[in-house]
């Protein structure tokens, strides 16, 4: 069974504070992680982790950036993540028996299938920002890691003006029609 209409109309208000304050956390959190990897991948060449230029890295090299990356992500945001969790279930404990069984947040399950083509547009979207840069003639191999990055971040800044903001709108329109109803 799921939480009908009327469940998360009820839920929303009378928790309206604390999901503010998990969608704020959540932001930050992924604020968090943008700028940890950014900071990573900087240090990464100055404290000759990797080669600054990509022609010269070996699968040793990425293999090293992959998994530091990794663990420097876990360590500075993973364990934020994982106290917030323990939080939010506390919180979720300490709400009366009543309510909690009222709130079923089961749903349809989704197939764990393929990207969705997502690392397609990714790859698309670099090489418009390698085409508006004038790199499209320069050699990969000359390429610093900081510019793969910083375009990175860049797609990741377009994406999220080209499909953040119409979300936003719709989810402020939702969301102002919904605590409308009786």
């Amino acid at each position: 069974m799921t939480m009908g209409d009327s469940d998360w109309r009820t839920f929303v208000r009378r928790h309206w504070g604390a999901i503010a304050i998990l969608v704020l956390a959540c932001v930050l959190l992924f604020v968090e992680a943008v700028y940890v990897f950014v900071w990573f991948a900087n240090n990464a060449q100055s404290s000759s982790l990797v080669p600054r230029t990509l022609e010269l890295w070996t699968m040793g090299n990425l293999v090293s950036f992959i998994l530091y990356a990794v663990l420097y992500e876990l360590l500075l945001v993973g364990f934020p993540v994982a106290v917030g969790a323990v939080a939010a279930w506390l919180w979720w404990k300490r709400l009366p028996d009543e309510e909690r069984s009222g709130y079923h947040f089961g749903g349809r399950s989704r197939s764990a299938g393929g990207s969705g083509g997502i690392s397609l547009l990714l790859f698309i979207a670099f090489c418009i920002k390698v085409y508006i840069d004038g790199n499209w003639n320069v050699a990969i191999g000359t390429f610093s890691l900081n510019y793969v990055v910083d375009s990175m971040i860049t797609i990741l800044a377009w994406s999220l003006i080209i499909i953040g903001i119409p979300v936003a709108i719709g989810l402020a329109w939702w969301i102002s029609r919904e605590m409308k109803k009786p």
